[in-house]
């Protein structure tokens, strides 16, 4: 991939090898792309994500032929029961609210609230206990003051663009697995072509959470700069304990989604989740975080 200036001074500014690409993010007014580039994204099962004004996602585009086993994975989806979703989407909940607690955990905040909670989550979580840790969590995390907004500038913008990196990246492990994203676990909005990405994507927020939070406190103004943006391009390749141990989010991000494979294919009946979630100052030792 070639990147070149616009306007009078077209000159090249730097080049990055394909094969090293996961995602790109368009994040910029007066980009412009080849149609030839954007081929060889989708021949490669690299997704591309064009963002608005305020950092969020507006198109994604997502190779249409990624898996030999494709048709029967489709079936396996739109076949797969309601108690299988509503077991699915709680292991999902539960593992969000133990991410959140660590995060607090690790800048000093007391996270008992949301242990808790992660242990009273049932099929379906039917009681919204997301939504119950979300309201805790955002303003022990941020301050009294936060409210989380997308349209706002700060904090949330630097949300908004962690976010749309990672929600890209299971995007892409999903299309990669033969899954098709728009039949979702939990998620179900008529309008959104990605629902099985926003579920999948919960319990990587925090780690997005975590990296903008130490950010901010090393920040001298709040604003999405090139640097803060590869900084939270970074996120997908921090540490995350799982079950086979110490792997990069972007690895955990394909075992949770190769586990849904198999769980809808009638072959396993969990899901593999992160464990914990390392915070750049945390030192991973072995399969322990300390």
């Amino acid at each position: 991939m070639v990147i070149s200036e616009t306007g009078a001074n077209r000159g090249e500014v730097g080049r990055v090898v394909l094969e090293d690409i996961a995602v790109v993010v368009g994040n910029a007014h007066g980009l412009s792309y080849s149609n030839n580039l954007l081929v060889e994204f989708a021949e490669r099962k690299i997704v591309f994500v064009a963002c608005g004004a305020n950092h969020m996602p507006k198109a994604y585009l997502l190779p249409f032929e990624a898996n030999y086993e494709q048709s029967r994975r489709f079936d396996a989806q739109m076949t797969t029961t309601l108690p299988v979703k509503k077991r699915a989407w709680a292991q999902i909940i539960q593992s969000k609210l133990e991410q959140q607690a660590l995060t607090l955990r690790a800048n000093g905040v007391d996270e008992q609230r949301l242990w808790t909670l992660s242990k009273q989550v049932t099929s379906g979580d039917p009681k919204n206990l997301e939504a119950v840790g979300a309201a805790h969590y955002f303003p022990a995390l941020f301050g009294k003051q936060f409210r989380r907004d997308v349209d706002q500038p700060g904090i949330n913008a630097m949300l908004n663009y962690g976010y749309a990196v990672m929600r890209a990246t299971v995007a892409r492990a999903i299309v990669s697995s033969g899954l098709h994203p728009a039949l979702g676990v939990k998620h179900s909005s008529a309008t959104n072509p990605m629902r099985l990405a926003d579920d999948f994507i919960e319990p990587f927020r925090p780690i997005v959470d975590c990296r903008v939070m130490e950010l901010a406190a090393s920040a001298k103004a709040l604003e999405l700069t090139p640097e803060i943006k590869r900084e939270l391009v970074g996120c997908i390749y921090r540490d995350t304990l799982c079950l086979e141990g110490v792997t990069p989010v972007v690895s955990a991000i394909g075992s949770l989604v190769s586990s849904f494979v198999q769980v809808i294919l009638k072959q396993r009946s969990d899901l593999v989740l992160p464990l914990a979630i390392a915070p750049k100052h945390w030192r991973v030792s072995g399969d322990v975080l300390e």
